[in-house]
């Protein structure tokens, strides 16, 4: 039977949580070559590199990622441990890992996820953003709880695909040039400088669809992974840019901008993946009962109708 080192998956553990060997080193008190060595024999005792080296800096691989993650499971236990035994109060939060995909509206993440931190029983969040294409890699290989995504499994990957719902989307800009462009909408965007989803996100396909079917050439000006960072250019003027209705409010409230008009016919979809086919963490739930009930609800009775 292969017994674990505890002793080198503690080393490991500590380079990851300060952020490199030489600072791990001085809170170990060892020498940085100990450290260095520690580490090699535990990659050699799991077959796998857990780091790899990127200019200067070493980074985790997938599989360093996934023995970190069961590495700080296992010391957190560690510590819980002792305060029991030491007569100290414990309430040891549930843990849910989320990967969301970096192409979703901030707000609407948040949104989201508020959900699961306010059940009675405690919940410890770790969020991850990236691709989506990663995340569900990840998620495969049990390395997530969740993934949320503006775009379903894709099928070659066992996960299964939980809609959460859909919301119409709207197009933002400084209240001048929203005032300017609303009367003649949508003809009045042909030309006008237009920040948009990266390329390969499902709003940035619709969006280009939405136009070229109408014959409008908005000028692309801007394309971000990052809408916080999409909507902040907004604020600032750069150019007109989509936002989901579900948090038209709080768009509106945070960057100072006007609705110019509404993209007919594109909704955004968002979906909550995971391993299982039957939900069963309680965060989980409450995440997908919530947004079903209250986040999207009311954008979809305003679609029906």
């Amino acid at each position: 039977m292969d017994w674990l080192n505890y002793h080198h998956l503690f080393y490991f553990w500590t380079v990851v949580r300060e952020g490199g060997v030489s600072k791990a080193s001085k809170v170990l008190r060892l020498a940085q070559p100990t450290v260095s060595g520690q580490i090699k024999a535990l990659e050699t005792a799991f077959g796998e590199k857990l780091f790899q080296r990127q200019g200067r800096s070493l980074v985790l691989t997938d599989v360093g990622q996934v023995v970190f993650r069961y590495a700080d499971e296992i010391f957190s236990l560690g510590r819980e441990l002792q305060d029991t035994l030491k007569g100290r109060p414990v309430a040891r939060p549930r843990r849910l890992v989320v990967g969301v995909s970096d192409s979703l509206e901030k707000r609407v993440t948040h949104r989201l996820l508020a959900p699961a931190l306010e059940l009675d029983e405690p919940v410890h969040l770790v969020v991850q953003e990236a691709r989506p294409e990663r995340l569900v890699a990840e998620l495969a290989a049990h390395s997530l709880d969740l993934v949320l995504s503006d775009t379903p499994a894709p099928s070659p990957v066992r996960a299964y695909s939980h809609l959460l719902g859909e919301c119409g989307v709207g197009l933002f800009a400084r209240p001048a040039l929203a005032r300017k462009l609303g009367p003649g909408f949508p003809r009045s965007m042909d030309g006008v400088p237009l920040l948009t989803a990266a390329d390969g996100a499902a709003l940035q396909r619709s969006l280009a669809h939405w136009f070229d079917t109408r014959g409008i050439r908005p000028r692309v000006v801007g394309e971000f992974q990052d809408s916080a960072l999409m909507e902040s250019f907004g604020e600032a003027g750069v150019g007109v840019f989509p936002a989901p209705d579900a948090v038209e409010s709080e768009v509106r409230a945070a960057f100072g901008v006007e609705r110019v008009g509404s993209v007919d016919g594109v909704r955004e979809r968002y979906w909550a993946l995971t391993v299982e086919r039957k939900l069963r963490h309680p965060a989980v739930l409450a995440i997908t009962e919530t947004a079903r009930s209250e986040l999207f609800a009311r954008t979809a009775t305003r679609a029906g109708s």
